[in-house]
């Protein structure tokens, strides 16, 4: 037992690892965030899941985005790259095993006569198998770092993929709002003109009667196409995003009927005091601690380079000259020992590799740092920008109502002959305004909402398989 003694404090001391255990480190941010949202009680909501998007009450939305998730090639590029790391993971596992393999040998030789006595027999055979292994004693914890930096790698590739899924969906749902926009900017500028075109009969009637003049005219042509080449530009605008769809669909010949911008709720509003400690949550953040993590252990996989490395070797197998004898007890043959490896002089090589590894876990942990930090900007920058133009509605639709009603009037002013013509087309091009105006908050209050849940981490309430460390 006692030759067995040193085996058994070898494993002891492999308790031991090189290198700093990883700590979270602490990022002073606020507690909440100061742009905060007023909403009705009716609107806010205490929880909110990571199917964000079907709070905008869309089946056609609802689809794209489970279409995109389940087909795009990002995902599938990402769920790849799981995979990958995931076998890198289970080899970086396997290292802390020790490796069987099963070898044989067969030869047969033939000695000179020259050399030989006369009683030795000139041909020979010499058969072996047998089974050999080789251990690495993990002395200083360098296979444990690995698979502690596999692990988070693994770890990371996952948040790496939630992050690809995240803004998949969001940038899928801000393509079908822009879409939305530009059906109503469409059915907007077709009535505008609808109703140039009206006019334009109706400067011909009254130039034809004495009644207006030629430059009333060249001014109702000029509308009339100022408007058509206007719709033009929409139509092809809807068709780009159309095509940008089908392609984060994986659908390249879908097309959509039109809809209704003005029928989509905004969903709703994170409740007041939202913590900023919720941002842990965002799969970017996470990817980013991970790698951290990663780049940590490696430290102490460079520094167990400097050390010796000691490993177990063993054979067990038979040696015979015929095949019929290779199994007999006395063909047995067997080995055990250890090898030891220790650097005397690599030219600095290993300890510039310790001051590498540090210096990208400083790279590493700067970038976690820095990703919080751009998280919290970019929820305050949602918060503003969802609480303006929330705002700004009410007052689009005032400006809207305002200028039909200056249109209305400008029309009446100039049929009864009291004013020019100059007056209607201004009230036509402010009413067009308008309206686009109107459309437009409303696809950048859709399009600032996806951006909250985006930057929330697709919502405010923690779903991940994952758990925080």
């Amino acid at each position: 037992m006692h030759r067995y003694a040193w085996i058994a404090v070898a494993f002891a001391l492999s308790g031991c690892m090189l290198g700093p255990d990883y700590q979270r480190p602490q990022t002073p941010l606020p507690t909440d965030y100061a742009d905060t949202l007023t909403a009705n009680a009716s609107a806010t909501s205490t929880t909110m899941g990571a199917d964000w998007w079907k709070l905008y009450d869309d089946p056609i939305l609802n689809d794209l985005v489970a279409t995109a998730i389940s087909e795009n090639l990002d995902v599938v590029a990402a769920v790849a790259k799981i995979e990958e790391f995931d076998a890198d993971l289970r080899e970086a596992n396997a290292a802390l095993f020790p490796e069987i393999d099963l070898g044989g040998a067969a030869a047969r030789s033939r000695s000179s006569r020259a050399v030989a006595s006369p009683a030795t027999i000139p041909l020979s055979n010499d058969l072996r198998v047998g089974l050999s292994t080789s251990f690495e004693i993990d002395f200083w914890g360098r296979l444990r770092r690995l698979l502690e930096s596999a692990r988070a790698q693994v770890l990371a590739t996952h948040y790496a993929k939630d992050v690809v899924t995240l803004s998949l969906a969001g940038l899928t749902t801000q393509t079908y709002f822009s879409l939305r926009s530009l059906d109503a900017q469409i059915t907007a500028t077709s009535e505008t003109l609808t109703t140039r075109e009206e006019y334009l009969r109706l400067v011909r009637r009254r130039v034809d009667g004495g009644l207006a003049s030629g430059l009333d005219l060249a001014q109702a042509l000029g509308a009339r196409s100022d408007a058509a080449a206007q719709l033009k530009d929409l139509v092809r605008q809807r068709a780009l995003a159309e095509h940008l769809l089908g392609t984060l669909t994986g659908r390249l010949d879908l097309k959509l009927s039109p809809g209704d911008l003005a029928q989509l709720p905004v969903p709703p509003v994170p409740p007041t005091g939202l913590p900023s400690t919720l941002l842990e949550r965002r799969p970017d953040i996470r990817q980013a601690e991970e790698t951290l993590v990663a780049a940590n252990a490696q430290i102490g996989v460079a520094k167990a380079a400097l050390l010796p490395k000691i490993s177990l070797t063993g054979d067990f197998g038979g040696e015979s000259t015929a095949l019929s004898s290779l199994v007999q007890s006395g063909a047995r043959i067997w080995s055990i020992g250890f090898a030891l490896a220790q650097p005397i002089f690599t030219a600095g090589r290993l300890s510039a590799e310790v001051e590498a590894t540090t210096a990208r876990q400083k790279q590493a942990l700067a970038s976690y740092q820095k990703s919080i930090q751009t998280a919290f900007r970019e929820v305050s920058d949602a918060l503003v920008n969802v609480g303006q133009t929330a705002a700004s509605e009410i007052d689009l639709q005032s400006s809207v109502d305002a200028a039909r009603d200056a249109l209305r009037l400008s029309s009446e002013r100039y049929e009864a002959g009291y004013s020019a013509y100059l007056n209607v087309l201004d009230a036509q091009r402010t009413l067009n305004t308008s309206q686009l105006a109107l459309i437009r908050n409303r696809q950048a209050l859709l399009s600032a909402s996806v951006d909250l849940m985006k930057a929330l981490g697709g919502g405010w309430v923690d779903e991940s398989p994952f758990a925080l460390r």
